[in-house]
């Protein structure tokens, strides 16, 4: 008896150690540490309930929402208390501390407004400061305002794209979104949904590192799983 207890605890036990190894993360299940030669600086996925890493425009736009057993980082306001000195998104949360020249940023991303013509949600980077960035808005309809890449330099938004797309088809689901920039060639490279064929494509040198964030032109929109890969700037500007 005593010896077939043991067999059985033997047998219980490398069950026990097969079954953990079945049921444990494999590396590759985890966030890919680098991405297209780019390795992986920071990434965000808002489990914590905390948004530390951020800073909002308007701290009472933003807050942190649980969708099932997940969270995520949501804008609650269409017009948010934020007046930039030219004209530009309204609704910014931008990743502090952290400035890039090549990057490529990557975010799960989903509109939570109502459909209409200009329905959107917004990627931003290279930003310098309020009146110097770049930003992709990703919009129902495409325009001279919407749909397309822009760039803010010292005075209104203007439209950069040389390629788009006669909208990005909104729906009330989760999307993957991904902006691409090579400051070398001076190329940016917007994905959405399909990571093998950029919907946008412009080409612009004037701001070669800054900030990344996430938001809307004046919509409301959740974000998560965000991903930033790149080289960093470490110059004092």
């Amino acid at each position: 008896m005593i010896r077939h207890s043991s067999l059985l605890l033997i047998l219980i036990f490398t069950s026990m150690i097969s079954l953990h190894a079945i049921s444990a993360k494999e590396p590759e299940e985890y966030p890919t540490r680098t991405l297209n030669g780019l390795p992986l600086i920071f990434s965000e996925n808002f489990e914590s309930g905390k948004t530390d890493h951020w800073k909002p425009t308007d701290k009472t736009a933003w807050r942190i929402v649980k969708q099932g057993k997940n969270k995520a980082y949501t804008l609650t306001k269409k017009r948010s208390n934020f007046n930039p000195p030219f004209r530009t998104p309204y609704n910014q949360s931008i990743l502090k501390n952290v400035s890039v020249t090549n990057f490529i940023l990557d975010v799960q991303l989903q509109s939570t407004h109502p459909d209409y013509g200009h329905r959107d949600l917004c990627l931003f980077f290279g930003k310098q400061d309020e009146g110097h960035l770049y930003y992709v808005h990703l919009g129902k309809k495409m325009d001279d305002h919407a749909n397309n890449i822009f760039i803010v330099n010292g005075s209104d938004r203007k439209r950069i794209s040389k390629k788009t797309t006669p909208g990005t088809n909104w729906d009330d689901n989760w999307h993957h979104a991904r902006v691409v920039r090579d400051v070398k060639s001076g190329s940016i490279n917007v994905f959405f949904d399909d990571m093998k064929t950029p919907i946008m494509t412009a080409t612009d040198k004037n701001f070669l590192w800054g900030s990344v964030g996430i938001g809307s032109f004046d919509d409301t929109g959740t974000f998560d799983d965000i991903l930033l890969f790149g080289e960093t700037d470490t110059e004092s500007h």
